[in-house]
C-alpha cells in the first residue's frame, strides 16, 4: 500500500474534491433559484438586517460546500429558511410601522441649508469629505450650495440641491 505523499491538510483524497465539484454547483444553482423566487427585495440595497442575512446566507453556502458532515438537502433547507425569514421580516416591516422602526434605522439629516450638522455627522461617523463628495455627486461644487444631505438607511448619502 502506497502512502499519500501530500499532508492530509493539503489533499485528503479525490473523494473530497469530487464532493466539492458536485455540491458547489448544485448549492449555488439552488441558492440562485431561491433568491429569484423570493423576489427583488431580497437583493435590494442593504440595511443592517439585510446585511446580516446576506452574511448568514454566504456562511451557510460555504458550509454546504466545504463541510462533509452537512448534507446538501440540510444546507438547502437552511438557505431556504434564511430567505423565508428575511421575506417574513420585510413583509412585517411593510405592514407594521412599529416593527419597521425596530428593523431599520431612520435617515439622518447631516446638512441643512448649506450648513453641516456636526453633532449628527459625529453620531453617524460621516466626515466633511464625504459630504463634499455627496455635493459633487449632486452636481454642485460646494456643500453650501445644497439644501440638505441625508444618510439613508442603507448607508448611502442623498444630497438635495437648493431650489429642489
Amino acid at each position: 500500500m502506497q502512502s499519500n505523499p501530500l499532508p492530509e491538510a493539503l489533499f485528503d483524497g479525490r473523494s473530497g474534491v469530487l464532493r466539492v465539484l458536485i455540491i458547489a454547483p448544485a448549492a449555488y444553482a439552488a441558492l440562485v433559484l431561491i433568491l429569484r423566487v423570493s423576489g427583488k427585495r431580497t437583493l435590494s440595497k442593504l440595511n443592517a438586517f439585510d446585511f446580516v442575512i446576506t452574511i448568514a446566507i454566504g456562511s451557510t453556502l460555504a458550509s454546504i460546500i466545504t463541510s462533509k458532515s452537512l448534507a446538501l438537502v440540510e444546507g438547502l433547507v437552511a438557505l431556504g429558511l434564511l430567505v423565508a425569514m428575511q421575506f417574513l421580516v420585510t413583509a412585517a416591516s411593510v405592514r407594521f410601522g412599529g416593527f419597521n422602526r425596530v428593523i431599520k434605522a431612520e435617515p439622518a439629516l447631516l446638512l441643512r441649508d448649506g450648513r453641516m450638522l456636526a453633532r449628527a455627522m459625529r453620531r453617524a461617523r460621516i466626515t466633511a469629505g464625504e459630504i463634499e463628495a455627496a455635493a459633487r455627486g449632486a452636481g454642485v461644487e460646494r456643500p453650501n450650495q445644497l439644501k440638505a444631505v441625508f444618510l439613508e438607511t442603507d448607508g448611502s448619502l442623498t444630497a438635495l440641491r437648493r431650489g429642489t
